[in-house]
């Protein structure tokens, strides 16, 4: 069940973290990997420890917010890989790099986030669905979180606006696309762990139910899920995973 053998996965975002945690849980049940991100280094570590672990990958290097940087390096991939089964829109700008109330922020200041975390998300679906659409095939995951679904009193507004826009656009591409066995879903994070203090680590999770904070590993196992042809009945979603946190 859930094996992937056979398919080829591109992950945006994949050099270290979440995005990391997915490809090398799609590797692990038999997925090729294209690993994306914008630092070589980061993407190439992700590949050599699949690779040790018996996994095929190569790196992926491109900007998910650049149109023809994505098009031309999805066609490059695939002539090498094969043409992309599952795609995860992981790559994206955190929150918590520009925390300030909207009435303070500044139009340069919200662009990143549109840019990264909406239209990185439309250019790779661009990319890829007439080919899964044409082959009757095709699994698009992206990763959101649930500040795209619930207001918070933060200053995470433009942050927001874009996870937000990507968890729409995935409801309308789903059905867009439901007759032509391609299916669409979104992620909404929780409280991951991305190595703070323990300190810090400790104090929020004392706010999740479970008692922890999420791993790129429960994400990844999630992604299988969803990338598998058992997963065939389940498009249009939004899926909250988050230790039991109340977000809606």
């Amino acid at each position: 069940m859930f094996d992937l053998t056979g398919k080829t996965a591109l992950v945006t975002g994949a050099g270290q973290g979440v995005g990391a945690g997915i490809a090398r849980m799609l590797a692990a049940q038999g997925a090729k990997v294209a690993v994306n991100d914008l630092r070589a280094v980061r993407a190439m570590e992700t590949v050599q420890t699949i690779v040790a672990a018996g996994g095929r990958a190569m790196t992926a290097v491109f900007d998910v917010a650049d149109h023809a940087a994505v098009a031309e390096n999805v066609a490059r991939l695939e002539a090498v890989l094969g043409p992309f089964d599952i795609l995860v829109n992981n790559a994206g700008i955190p929150e918590g790099m520009g925390i300030q109330p909207f009435r303070e922020s500044t139009p340069e200041s919200w662009r990143p986030y549109i840019d990264v975390n909406l239209y990185g998300v439309l250019n790779c679906c661009h990319a890829v669905i007439n080919g899964m659409a044409s082959r009757r095939f095709g699994r698009i995951v992206t990763i959101s979180s649930g500040a795209g679904m619930v207001g918070l009193a933060l200053g995470v507004s433009p942050y927001a606006a874009g996870k937000g826009g990507g968890i729409s656009f995935m409801r309308h591409l789903a059905l867009e696309n439901a007759g032509a066995g391609v299916t669409a879903n979104t992620v909404a994070l929780g409280l991951i762990d991305n190595q703070r203090t323990p300190e810090t680590t400790a104090h929020l999770a004392k706010g999740v139910p479970v008692g922890r904070l999420g791993l790129p590993e429960d994400v990844g196992a999630l992604c299988v899920y969803l990338a598998s042809n058992e997963s065939s009945w389940m498009t249009g979603q939004t899926l909250q995973i988050n230790g039991g946190s109340v977000t809606s």
